[in-house]
C-alpha cells in the first residue's frame, strides 16, 4: 500500500484573455485543492507590490472638496479618477508626475509628463474635462507598496498645504477565484483538480501574478524549516580543544553562522536551511549538509575548518 503523499502536476494554462488568465493545477492530494487555493489566493490579493498615487498637488487648490472655475469635475472627481489610473514603477523610489495643459480639451492619463521610472497601463484613463480657457497644473506622487495603506499612515509628517493626501491602494489584482474539484489519479477518485481566476490591472499579466505568489509562498515557507537553535549552555556538544574563544569565556555555542568567516554563499545557505548558529551547525553530519541547497563537498570542508578553529567538529555519521 502506498504511504507517501503524490506531487501535483505544474500550472497548466486555461485561458489567458488580455488582464483575465484562468489556470489549473491538477492531481493535487485530496484536501490540497482548498489549501494550495486559499493559500495563493490570499497571497496573490495583499502580498504582490504595484504602483499607485499617494498624493496630489492642484494649483490654486487647497483642500479636496474644492471646486475649480472652468474643470466640469469637482476636485473630488478628479482625485477619483487619479486613482484609477494604473502605473509601473521601476524602482522603489517615488516618482513624481506632472501635467500642465490648457483647456478647452479632454485631459486624460497620456497627457502627464512622466519621469523614465514611471509608465502607464492605462493612457486613455479621463482625468478631467477642461471646458474653459484656463489653465490646469497638477503634481502628483507616485509610489510603490503592498496591500492597502490608509492616508493616515502614509503621511506621519505634515504635507505641504495644498498637498492632498489619498488612501493607496497597491495591489495590481483586480480579482482573484479559485475553485476546487475532484479528479482520478490511478485508482482514486478524490484528488483535488485546482482552478484558479485571476484578473489583473495590466501592470503585470495573470501569468506574472501566479507566478510572483507561488515564489512568495515558497520562499515564506522555506524560512521556517527547522526550529530555532537553543541558545542556552546545554547544546549537547563537546570541546576536544579549547580555544582563545572559548578560554576567554564566549561559549562557542553562541557563536553565529556570519561569524565563522565562512563565505557569502556558504553562509546564506546555512541560515536559508535554519542553521544560524554553531551549536545547530555541530548537530549535523557531513551528508546531511550536503543535502542543503547551494552546499557541496567543498562547502563542508570549509565550514569543517571554521569549526576545528573552534575545537568543535559536525556530528559523527
Amino acid at each position: 500500500m502506498e504511504y507517501h503523499i503524490t506531487l501535483p502536476s505544474k500550472p497548466r494554462v486555461v485561458s489567458e484573455e488580455g488582464v483575465i488568465g484562468v489556470y489549473e493545477i491538477d492531481s493535487l492530494y485530496p484536501g490540497y485543492g482548498h489549501t494550495l487555493g486559499n493559500s495563493l489566493r490570499r497571497i496573490i490579493h495583499a502580498s504582490l507590490p504595484g504602483a499607485t498615487v499617494t498624493s496630489v498637488r492642484i494649483e490654486g487648490v487647497s483642500h479636496e472638496f474644492a471646486t475649480i472655475e472652468g474643470i466640469r469635475e469637482t476636485v473630488m472627481e478628479i482625485l477619483l479618477n487619479m486613482k484609477r489610473v494604473h502605473f509601473v514603477l521601476h524602482g522603489d523610489e517615488a516618482q513624481t508626475i506632472r501635467l500642465s495643459v490648457k483647456g478647452p480639451m479632454q485631459v486624460s492619463a497620456k497627457d502627464f509628463q512622466l519621469p523614465s521610472q514611471v509608465e502607464i497601463a492605462n493612457p486613455e484613463s479621463h482625468i478631467a474635462d477642461i471646458a474653459g480657457k484656463v489653465p490646469f497644473e497638477l503634481e502628483a506622487t507616485i509610489e510603490r507598496g503592498l496591500g492597502y495603506v490608509p492616508r493616515e499612515m502614509l503621511t506621519k509628517e505634515k504635507v505641504d498645504i495644498g498637498t492632498i493626501a489619498l488612501d493607496a491602494t497597491f495591489t495590481p489584482i483586480r480579482r482573484v477565484n479559485y475553485e476546487v474539484e475532484n479528479m482520478r489519479v490511478g485508482d482514486r477518485t478524490d484528488f483535488n483538480r485546482l482552478r484558479i481566476l485571476i484578473e489583473t490591472n495590466g501592470t503585470l499579466t495573470p501569468r506574472e501574478a501566479l507566478e510572483r505568489s507561488i515564489e512568495v509562498m515558497i520562499h515564506q515557507l522555506k524560512a521556517v524549516v527547522g526550529f530555532q537553535e537553543e541558545s542556552d549552555d546545554s547544546t549537547g556538544f563537546e570541546s576536544s580543544a579549547p580555544t582563545k574563544e572559548v578560554s576567554s569565556g564566549k561559549d562557542p555555542a553562541k557563536v553565529k553562522v556570519e561569524e565563522l568567516e565562512l563565505s557569502a554563499r556558504i553562509t546564506s545557505a546555512l541560515t536559508d536551511a535554519g542553521i544560524k548558529s554553531v551549536a545547530g551547525l555541530v548537530k549535523k553530519t557531513a551528508s546531511a549538509l550536503l543535502e542543503l541547497d547551494g552546499i557541496g563537498d567543498k562547502a563542508v570542508g570549509e565550514i569543517s575548518e571554521a569549526l576545528e578553529k573552534l575545537g568543535l567538529e559536525l556530528k559523527g555519521e
